[in-house]
């Protein structure tokens, strides 16, 4: 902010009168306000579209299922600039080591064994979402996958993939741990999503624990650490 000696500065310059001051004074404001305005503008990003990623995954009760296997997968692309969704990939996945889900998955997520019975198995989702990445993404643009954890894309995914022997791709072995982001601006590392909401004073959006809802909160999250002039950068790249 200038500084009251730049004010009287100013107002010696333009002589001791009324319209001297009223002239060094709007001077002064128009700076002032330059400068608010600024501070509130986002940070220039690298990118040009963030790919926020939530997975959800046949579950169990304080046991592990082996094999894991994903049942919702979605995508948000949204704008670096804007942070509008431009775009939605979202697509149950039909379980072929586990068909029938657990109740406490479907408690927990909401997807019933109507909505995976109905839906594609997981190696023509795959399909279809890199399809998606070619036609609505499109591989020239920089982008950014966004996750909330490392577990969707450092565990989740390449076990997957490797199950039905798919190649995991390039572009998605880089990706923003958007915890760390919060930590880097906030000073406290979060074990969820629901911290982050609190420490950001926003309101969860739409059913826990369902993949595109998660999605749509971590978006969230992304706008306002934006705010905050975050700069998002990847947090983890795998061989």
């Amino acid at each position: 902010m200038p500084s009251l000696s730049y004010l009287s500065s100013a107002t010696a310059r333009l002589g001791a009168g009324g319209r001297g001051r009223r002239h060094a004074l709007q001077h002064f404001n128009s700076r002032i306000r330059l400068q608010q305005k600024s501070g509130r503008m986002k940070k220039v990003q690298r990118y040009d579209y963030f790919l926020v990623l939530d997975f959800e995954a046949t579950c169990e009760n304080e046991k592990k299922m082996n094999p894991q296997e994903i049942i919702e997968f979605p995508v948000l692309k949204v704008n670096a600039q804007t942070y509008e969704i431009e775009d939605t990939f979202q697509q149950f996945v039909q379980p072929e080591y586990h068909p029938k889900l657990t109740r406490f998955c479907t408690e927990l997520t909401s997807i019933t064994q109507e909505d995976v019975n109905s839906a594609k198995i997981f190696k023509e989702v795959f399909e279809d979402f890199r399809h998606w990445m070619e036609e609505k993404v499109g591989l020239d643009k920089r982008f950014l996958f966004v996750t909330c954890g490392d577990w969707d894309l450092k565990t989740m995914l390449p076990s997957q993939c490797a199950l039905h022997n798919i190649p995991v791709p390039p572009y998605c072995k880089s990706w923003l741990n958007i915890k760390k982001s919060y930590a880097i601006k906030k000073g406290d590392y979060v074990k969820g999503m629901y911290p982050m909401l609190d420490g950001l004073n926003l309101q969860y959006f739409g059913i826990p624990h369902r993949g595109i809802d998660d999605c749509k909160n971590i978006v969230n999250i992304l706008r306002a650490l934006a705010d905050l002039q975050c700069e998002f950068l990847p947090t983890y790249y795998t061989e």
